[in-house]
């Protein structure tokens, strides 16, 4: 990683970056991507402004003529470390042999015994591994490259090896490979088994961030919710710039918290969306996830408006839609996945006369709907059709089938899969057909044939 005198040293507790301040500005905007400071000006670092770099984290640590050094900590300074458990048992299937999936987790706050793993200015997420400076190839593999063994090379620091990688928040499961053997992150001391009998370590790309405002006299705050089943004695805030907060990993969907102070209770005073929860006490909401504004035109004199669906177990009381001028409008947020619903008129139960999308579940038929879909199917050719419907293994060939959509000239309907194969057809005008669209296709018990689709 040298270039002149220009270089990042991994060290047991630090990042080290030596910058020459004689370097032309190619090479110190080589050596700052390297480290992963995005936003520095190269004019202001060769005129010795180095403001940024505390921006960032780093530490000035010592000029010597024209040679700068800063150094970023890797030891964890603060209290604010999920305490227990640090391993997480979760059943991490594999789906046809081709990734696994992501853990379907909660809530998730890191521990490390130095912080070899951060996010960049840039967005992505660098890995750091320090020592095995005799090894002649390592590797990054985890559920964001589907384990792969040929990806994720690792760049050769001094001292260590690192990579940059895109991640979407959440956990993210990895290991290290070093010259072909496997091993988690010696410095992370949050754990999964994977199911198989193996264990993996779990990185959590944060994308909340828990704030209160004022009580500088108080020696202690966390928040709790139904994410951690209301422990209050597990989360807690530091204090940064007189304001403390939390940052963490939160699934998408509804959460109902609340933060203690020295052991009061209190809601979230900038958050005004709040409920009781199910012990009666008043709580805040955060909901985090898609947005959705469901409505229904007309039924003016209707006096009870509600809707139920697989998101609140068909119960037909709790989400009350309400009435604007001459249409019925409920705002929820869901995390990504396939939905389906019915509304409630006055006691009678039907399907949204707005949703074109339909599916036939227990005895009646339901409106569908997906949120942050995967992939579109899309059928052309059959312009003249007057129904299209899609059947496949991610609905066990149901007769009824998904009512696909009329968009052009073209069928479509979009579908939140899990990574993995599916086979489907169409059925037009009650012909079943294979994909035309798709040349990937297997024979199939009535030598009829199935088309075939592969979630990565």
């Amino acid at each position: 990683m040298a270039q002149g005198h220009n270089a990042l040293i991994i060290e047991e507790d630090r990042l080290i970056i030596q910058i020459d301040l004689r370097s032309s500005k190619i090479q110190l905007d080589s050596i700052l991507k390297i480290a992963g400071i995005r936003e520095a000006n190269t004019d202001n670092i060769i005129k010795g402004d180095f403001g940024f770099f505390k921006n960032e984290g780093w530490v000035f640590e010592a000029k010597q003529d024209n040679i700068v050094k800063f150094n970023r900590p890797l030891i964890v300074l603060s209290n604010n470390s999920q305490r227990t458990p640090y391993l997480v048992t979760t059943q991490i299937p594999d789906i046809n042999g081709k990734s696994k999936k992501s853990p379907l987790v909660n809530y998730g706050i890191n521990k490390f015994a130095k912080i070899t793993v951060y996010e960049l200015a840039s967005g992505l997420t660098r890995f750091i591994l320090p020592g095995y400076e005799r090894s002649k190839r390592v590797f990054l593999s985890g559920n964001f490259n589907n384990w792969s063994t040929l990806k994720g090379l690792m760049k050769k620091a001094d001292g260590g090896w690192l990579l940059d990688v895109k991640l979407e928040a959440g956990a993210c499961e990895y290991k290290f490979i070093t010259d072909g053997r496997w091993t988690t992150d010696p410095d992370n001391l949050i754990q999964t088994n994977d199911g198989a009998g193996n264990v993996n370590s779990v990185y959590y790309k944060y994308n909340y961030t828990f704030k209160l405002s004022g009580y500088s006299l108080a020696h202690k705050i966390t928040v709790a919710g139904e994410f951690n089943n209301w422990n209050t004695d597990e989360l807690s805030l530091g204090k940064k710039d007189n304001i403390w907060q939390l940052q963490m990993y939160l699934s998408e969907g509804k959460h109902l918290y609340c933060f203690m102070v020295d052991d009061q209770r209190i809601t979230d005073p900038l958050n005004p969306h709040k409920e009781n929860n199910i012990g009666g006490n008043l709580s805040s909401v955060l909901n985090i996830g898609e947005m959705v504004t469901f409505k229904l035109d007309g039924y003016s004199s209707a006096k009870n408006v509600t809707i139920s669906g697989n998101f609140n177990n068909w119960d037909e009381n709790t989400l009350q839609m309400q009435r604007v001028a001459n249409r019925w409008i409920l705002p929820e947020t869901f995390p990504a996945g396939n939905y389906s619903y019915r509304f409630i008129v006055d006691g009678i139960s039907m399907v949204d006369p707005q949703n074109p999308f339909t599916l036939f579940e227990k005895g009646e038929f339901k409106s569908f709907l997906a949120l942050k879909p995967t992939h579109y199917f899309i059928l052309k050719g059959f312009s003249s059709a007057k129904k299209v419907t899609i059947h496949g293994s991610f609905n066990n060939w149901e007769p009824h089938g998904y009512t696909m959509a009329r968009k052009g000239d073209d069928w479509i309907i979009g579908f939140n899969l899990k990574p993995g194969k599916y086979l489907y057809k169409f059925i037009v005008d009650d012909r079943w057909i294979l994909d035309p669209g798709n040349k990937f296709w297997e024979q199939n018990e009535f030598n009829t044939g199935n088309s075939v689709l592969w979630i990565e």
